[in-house]
């Protein structure tokens, strides 16, 4: 069986660490002969970091399904954004104060320091300003960024899309304005050869047409030779939904969005209860 994690608000806790839980129960499934593999929407530099912290090896589809790698670093597939079809959307994102913006490299994060400095104002705003949920977002988002690996703040993005080494393999944006995303959605989707997805109402992530968790996944399954029928997954977000869609079994957490957990086969406990062990428990009781 080939079992597929997503990371974050999955198999990491509220502190953005994989808990001994955790580990002890993938370290167990794989010494039962099943493959564990991380899909994420991180670079795969950063969950690599993440499982390296917890002594653990996997292969990681990563940028959301635009970079598939194996366990010992070999690159399998990957699927970088076209940067000219792109930049002109990121310009007009970068013109909105409002429209808070990351581009990911395959070893890098940037993000534009006065886009970093307007979420932290937006962070501190006052409760009846900004509903609640989307305070413990922003506090999510500011901490995630804090936890990768490798982000980058730089004063002018256009010296980031303009220089040639740069592949941009994905771009993700957020704002409280639900009129301006719709628009970011509308500009980016008049894009030929992109898929937009989210990981919460107030976001959108923006990645080649052929990169999502289900086809990363699906890949990395076929490389190692497992029909998708063998493959069981776990996730929380919106952008797990291309894995369910592909998966034998699908599993969602207790604090998954509601869509994830209608279609779930399973439920768990939430990330801060260590759900992933209790659902590779669940797998590994009904194999």
């Amino acid at each position: 069986m080939l079992i597929a994690l997503d990371m974050d608000g999955t198999l990491l806790n509220e502190e953005g660490i994989i808990s001994p839980e955790n580990r002890e129960a993938i370290v167990h499934a794989q010494n039962q002969g099943h493959i564990v593999i991380i899909a994420t929407g991180r670079s795969y530099m950063d969950a690599e970091r993440q499982l390296r912290l917890a002594g653990l090896e996997c292969p990681v589809v990563s940028l959301n399904g635009a970079v598939v790698t194996l366990a010992d670093g070999t690159l399998v597939a990957s699927k970088p954004l076209n940067k000219e079809n792109i930049i002109p959307a990121l310009r007009w994102m970068n013109e909105i104060p409002e429209m808070y913006y990351e581009v990911y490299t395959e070893d890098n994060v940037y993000v534009e320091l006065d886009k970093r400095v307007h979420l932290e104002k937006i962070s501190e705003l006052k409760d009846d300003e900004v509903p609640e949920e989307l305070r413990w977002l922003l506090k999510a988002m500011i901490d995630q960024q804090f936890q990768q690996a490798a982000v980058t703040y730089v004063e002018d993005m256009e010296k980031i899309w303009g220089k040639e080494d740069k592949v941009i393999y994905k771009t993700l944006a957020f704002s409280l304005n639900l009129e301006l995303l719709k628009e970011a959605s509308t500009r980016f989707a008049a894009i030929p050869g992109l898929i937009i997805t989210a990981s919460h109402a107030n976001n959108i992530e923006i990645n080649h047409q052929d990169a999502n968790k289900g086809a990363g996944v699906s890949m990395l399954a076929e490389h190692l030779g497992l029909a998708l029928e063998q493959v069981a997954v776990m996730g929380d977000s919106y952008n797990d939904l291309p894995m369910f869609e592909v998966a034998g079994y699908r599993i969602a957490m207790e604090n998954a969005a509601s869509i994830l957990k209608e279609t779930a086969d399973f439920i768990t406990l939430s990330n801060a209860e260590h759900g992933v062990a209790a659902g590779i428990r669940h797998l590994l009781d009904k194999a």
